[in-house]
């Protein structure tokens, strides 16, 4: 009995660290607001999923007033100030849910409370106010407008999602349905969520009332909201965790640029860069804030180049935080018949070109230029990169790197002016039809040309992705395409004067 004190100590002593690490655990919880904790009261149960992802978020422990404590640089809020009711409690359900319920035409009476479904940027906005706004001026965010109210794209989307139908020796092709669009291009580029009246559904806590939305679920990032805004922070931040090191891994932004169309995670896969990452990502510090180059992480990620706040081993910035993101690219590179210089504004609707089409080039790559940035816009973009690049490579790799990109973008062009030109003499020579650009055999495979091959091997140049760029997806394929468009147009001349020598019957 005369060791049992020594013992006790000696547990106690071995418990210390561990109670400690349960204590500063529960410090670091920030307090609840009665309005969440209401919620999760309930959906704990209901959707514990959601409410376990959210303990785990930076939200659930650090208040708005204690962010805002924080240095400068160190900062994941932007705002100078926020609301008093909101800045002492943890950002909650409520916090977002109920936030500007007078602007949502999705709120509804839920409990004693009025709650919408569609959490926006808007309402990001209140705490995040700096990047909201940078991302209104992203053409990510009028990803969905672009699409939807440009006719010639209207005709693309048609041509790849309508249901087509044989009758003998044709086909007919019906308009997409709205689910079928949702679940195909506006599934990156975004919905518009409406709301069509309610139901009533049965619940654990008995029966309640909920709006039906049209357009829902959805995260692109050019959705349409109930608020009226534009936009998902979700479509990078993930709900309900919202963790940076997510929106800092590459398998995020290939949600929506991994096929051909948009080959920018495959083209960094295959790149000594998506090397070097999947292979010391593990080593990495994921989300610290700033982002040290060289410290934090020995490679350059999609959110390196193009979103996150970077200093040097000094602290000195490299780059600002932007979520703008084409604001370091001169190039757009992706997406359209020829690349060019990003254009002017985000809204691309507004763009017309010479030949009264909404494309930023006429179809034998005339710039409809009072739309795009000069060239001492490209110029700034180009250095802003260039800062980037630099911390890690010396300024001769870095300047023959550009050099090689913007020759792939000059001969990617030429390229797909030589496939345009057949295209142009099968439309002239009547044996396809240019009211729908995009639905005859020689058509698809002048889209093919521009929209798979010329971007793959544009964006294999600029991520250091080389073979993505020539076997696999682009330079062979693009010389393989104007072949087979000219010996199909041939095939097509022939097969007419052969129609056109036969007999007709009296």
């Amino acid at each position: 009995m005369k060791n049992f004190p020594t013992k006790l100590l000696a547990i106690l002593v071995w418990l210390a660290p561990i109670c400690g690490a349960g204590l500063a655990a529960a410090a670091e919880e920030a307090p609840l607001s009665s309005a969440s904790d209401d919620c999760i009261a309930c959906h704990a149960s209901v959707h514990p999923g959601i409410v376990a992802d959210w303990k785990r978020s930076r939200h659930s422990r650090v208040t708005p007033a204690q962010a805002l404590k924080k240095p400068k640089l160190q900062r994941r809020i932007s705002a100078s100030n926020v609301p008093e009711n909101l800045a002492n409690v943890a950002v909650g359900c409520a916090e977002c849910h109920t936030m500007r319920a007078e602007s949502h035409k999705d709120t509804f009476e839920h409990g004693d409370r009025k709650v919408h479904i569609v959490v926006s940027p808007a309402d990001c906005a209140t705490c995040h106010s700096e990047e909201a706004s940078q991302f209104e001026n992203n053409l990510m965010s009028f990803a969905r407008k672009n699409l939807a109210q440009n006719k010639l794209y209207e005709t693309l989307i048609k041509s790849v999602n309508g249901v087509r139908s044989l009758h003998g020796m044709k086909t007919s092709i019906s308009d997409p349905d709205p689910e079928t669009n949702a679940d195909s291009c506006y599934h990156c580029h975004g919905t518009e969520v409406l709301v069509k009246g309610k139901v009533t559904r049965d619940t654990q806590a008995g029966e309640m009332e909920f709006p039906i939305l049209e357009g829902w679920p959805n995260s692109g990032v050019g959705r349409f909201n109930p608020d009226g805004s534009k936009g998902s922070c979700s479509a990078c931040h993930s709900r309900h965790q919202f963790a940076i090191q997510v929106a800092r891994q590459p398998y995020t932004c290939s949600q929506c640029h991994k096929g051909p169309d948009v080959p920018a995670y495959p083209a960094f896969d295959v790149s000594k860069h998506g090397n070097l990452t999947a292979s010391l990502k593990g080593e990495w510090k994921l989300t610290d804030v700033p982002w040290t180059v060289g410290k934090d992480f020995s490679a350059p990620t999609c959110a390196v180049c193009h979103v996150s706040l970077l200093v040097d081993s000094e602290g000195e910035i490299v780059a600002k935080r932007t979520h703008q993101m084409s604001d370091r690219l001169p190039w757009r590179i992706l997406g359209l018949i020829y690349a060019h210089p990003h254009p002017k504004s985000p809204d691309t609707s507004i763009i017309v070109n010479k030949d009264g089409i909404q494309l930023p080039t006429t179809f034998t790559n005339e710039r409809a230029s009072q739309y795009l940035i000069d060239q001492a816009e490209m110029t700034k973009r180009r250095e802003t990169l260039h800062k980037v690049c630099i911390s890690c490579h010396s300024s001769e790799w870095v300047n023959g790197h550009w050099r090689r990109l913007e020759n792939a973008i000059e001969t990617t062009n030429q390229m797909t002016l030589t496939a345009t030109k057949i295209a142009l003499q099968a439309w002239e020579k009547g044996v396809a039809q240019r009211d729908n650009p995009f639905d005859e055999a020689i058509e698809k495979q002048w889209v093919q040309q521009w929209l798979f091959y010329a971007n793959s091997t544009r964006f294999a140049s600029a991520m250091m992705g080389a073979d993505f760029g020539v076997f696999a997806h682009g330079r062979w394929h693009m010389a393989k395409n104007i072949q087979e468009m000219l010996d199909k147009l041939k095939a097509l001349l022939i097969l007419r004067r052969a129609a056109e020598d036969l007999p007709t019957k009296k």
